[in-house]
């Protein structure tokens, strides 16, 4: 072999050996990056079940927590049917109107201690000037052109923490 020859064969043997380095760097940065994105891949996974799992679990406190909401108020309303169930008792034993009627009315009081204590407040409207918010109206009367003030109450009406739970039913007439 001549010297060129050798020469040939040397460049040719570096040639390969240089195309062979940027395949291999290049198959490494693909595996790397397959492992990468398959490590990204699990995490997203995992990040993904975890949260499936809080949502489930937060989900379930809440419906706890409303059905336990209730049980206070049923407590205190238990004592109130009690009560009635007393008075009925009593009254089918020895009918006297006067008892009867004064046992209802200790029955209704309790009643109204136990929603006021949960934040029932009877909306007073009797004489007051009639706001939609709070009033509805049921009658009208009265030809005025003042202002519009309830005249009679025909249904209560009730707050409950300071929402609106029932507009009061009221006749109103313009004076």
């Amino acid at each position: 072999m001549t010297d060129r020859e050798r020469e040939r064969e040397v460049d040719e043997a570096s040639a390969e050996s240089v195309e062979d380095e940027p395949e291999e760097e290049t198959v490494d940065e693909l595996t790397q990056a397959r492992d990468q994105a398959q490590t990204y891949l699990e995490h997203l996974q995992r990040l993904q079940a975890e949260f499936d799992n809080y949502r489930k679990r937060v989900l379930r406190e809440q419906t706890s927590a409303v059905e336990l909401a209730s049980e206070p108020v049923m407590r205190r309303l238990l004592e109130v049917l009690d009560e009635f169930e007393l008075a009925l008792i009593h009254a089918a034993e020895k009918p006297d109107y006067d008892r009867f009627l004064h046992g209802v009315e200790l029955v209704f009081a309790k009643l109204a201690e136990a929603l006021k204590a949960e934040g029932l407040e009877r909306i007073e409207a009797q004489g007051e000037p009639f706001d939609p918010e709070i009033h509805e109206a049921l009658l009208q009367g009265g030809d005025g052109e003042g202002e519009p003030i309830v005249a009679d109450v025909l249904r209560n009406g009730y707050m409950l923490r300071g929402r609106v739970l029932r507009p009061a039913g009221v006749r109103v007439e313009r004076k």
